[in-house]
């Protein structure tokens, strides 16, 4: 398969920790492990780095999700149906932009996966491995998403005591204290008369 310049230019690099102890499934087991690492790496950096500079964007459509929000529950207790939609509209719209940005968010942090699995494709496209005792192959994706999930899974434990990393846990732990907790709307509770107290 002919390969993309991008390629050329990276091979030689990706493909040293694929000979490192002759034994062919061992390296390709050792590889592909590192260039989960890389891919995953990358993507917690991208991701970061989107995050803060879209911070301000994402606190104000979060702010305007909860204000919309509260105003439709307080004209539905107030019995304005029309006011009612308005703001209810106005939320899902509110809502619909922050889904569609924490869907970039997760882009942000796949891209270099989609990478690694088309220079694997370059290298590995007609390489088999048997699955289990069964009379079943295997092609190179069902190594690499193994071994990328368990790498997440060990980054996800230690990357909160790393300095970058443990500042935006920080800020991301402030926005789930803050849905945690939210303002109780004022004209959703029913009023107590002083006559009805025993």
């Amino acid at each position: 398969m002919e390969m993309h310049p991008l390629w050329i230019l990276i091979d030689p690099y990706l493909i040293w920790s694929y000979r490192l102890t002759g034994y062919a499934f061992v390296d390709f087991l050792i590889g592909t492990s590192v260039l989960a690492w890389i891919a995953l790496v990358i993507g917690e950096f991208t991701i970061a780095g989107v995050f803060l500079l879209m911070k301000d964007r994402i606190d104000a459509t979060s702010r305007d999700a909860r204000r919309y929000q509260d105003l439709s529950a307080d004209a539905m207790a107030s019995g304005d149906n029309k006011a009612y939609h308005a703001a209810n509209k106005l939320a899902n719209d509110a809502f619909g932009k922050s889904f569609f940005l924490q869907f970039g968010l997760s882009a942000a942090f796949l891209w270099p996966v989609f990478l690694v699995l088309a220079w694997m494709q370059t290298r590995f496209a007609e390489v088999d491995f048997p699955f289990l005792s069964l009379d079943y192959t295997v092609g190179y994706p069902c190594i690499f998403i193994p071994l990328y999930v368990a790498s997440y899974m060990i980054f996800k434990r230690v990357k909160g005591r790393l300095p970058y990393f443990s500042r935006i846990k920080a800020i991301l732990s402030s926005y789930e204290d803050k849905e945690a907790r939210p303002e109780a709307l004022p004209t959703c509770r029913p009023q107590e008369h002083e006559g009805h107290r025993t």
